[in-house]
């Protein structure tokens, strides 16, 4: 979510594609910070490496089923 500078209201929200984590513009804690790759946005590094070693055991998965 992005709280308007009067904090009155919620602009827009993004979510960690990953694990779904919201993400904040200025988060009121020190928290994560937005990535963005191949136009896909993650909260940290370790949620895209994460990502990409399950897509790749599942086409391992695929690959050995077949």
């Amino acid at each position: 979510m992005k709280f308007a500078p009067n904090r009155m209201y919620v602009e827009a929200y993004h979510k960690c594609a990953n694990c779904g984590l919201l993400l904040y513009e200025k988060p009121a804690k020190a928290g994560p910070s937005m990535l963005v790759r191949n136009g896909t946005i993650y909260c940290s590094e370790w949620c895209i490496t994460w990502e990409a070693e399950r897509t790749q055991r599942l086409r391992a998965e695929a690959v050995s089923a077949a």
